[in-house]
């Protein structure tokens, strides 16, 4: 997972990256809106931890297994993708996570429940800052920073734990998503953001600029500091 240089052609990475997005998306929205009981942050926490784990797994080796733009943005920094891949691996990820939203809407909508309706419930698991900016800018940036160090350093060329990086990049996810439901409803992920927005109202729209800024500045600086920080010397 994270390095890009897979001899696959360039139409299949960016399936992978659909595919695995939409796995991502469709897990954790599906956990998000279907379960209600008291262990529900676990349970969404563990849902897209288990996303991950089995996107990486399975197209990870296609594509790196990004499933999510600001991953993306870290790995360029970090030097080890080309910038110019960014923005299409961020278009496939935007697709993906947009589908396997659109599927969960028209689910809910099946039910015979009303628009406005479906239109909360969706709002419901948005990102959203409501009246706590700084606090929800400093979660995502801190948070999708580690994140992007974790993923870098246990896909780098030589690391011990090569066969089970997807293992350690789901907990990982799993485990800032236990920190941030309660602040934000977590988002590490503007395509994850974007998605819910889209069917969660206006509000929701209003304020997912900046579940795209925190996570990709976040990814930003993990991945220019990566290599100083743990990158191989000599």
């Amino acid at each position: 997972m994270a390095e890009t240089t897979a001899p696959s052609s360039y139409t299949r990475r960016l399936i992978a990256e659909t595919f695995g997005t939409f796995l991502l998306v469709f897990g954790v929205i599906g956990a998000a809106i279907y379960y209600n009981g008291e262990a529900k942050p676990l349970v969404v926490g563990l849902a897209v931890g288990i996303a991950v784990l089995a996107g990486a797994y399975s197209v990870g080796h296609i594509s790196g297994g990004h499933f999510n733009p600001a991953v993306s943005f870290g790995v360029a920094a970090a030097g080890r993708m080309p910038w110019k891949d960014v923005l299409p691996y961020a278009a496939a990820q935007i697709v993906g996570g947009l589908i396997a939203t659109l599927i969960h809407w028209l689910i809910a909508l099946s039910t015979g429940a009303s628009f406005e309706t479906v239109t909360a419930t969706f709002g419901g698991v948005s990102n959203q800052f409501g009246d706590s900016l700084l606090a929800v800018l400093l979660v995502e940036i801190v948070i999708t920073a580690i994140f992007l160090l974790v993923i870098l350093s246990v896909t780098a060329e030589g690391s011990t734990t090569a066969g089970f990086a997807p293992l350690a990049i789901g907990l990982t996810l799993a485990l800032f998503h236990f920190i941030a439901i309660p602040i934000d409803n977590a988002s590490l992920n503007p395509a994850r953001s974007l998605a819910t927005a889209v069917f969660g109202g206006v509000d929701a729209l209003a304020q997912v600029w900046l579940f795209f800024v925190a996570p990709i500045v976040g990814a930003l600086i993990a991945g220019f500091v990566w290599k100083p920080l743990f990158g191989r010397k000599g």
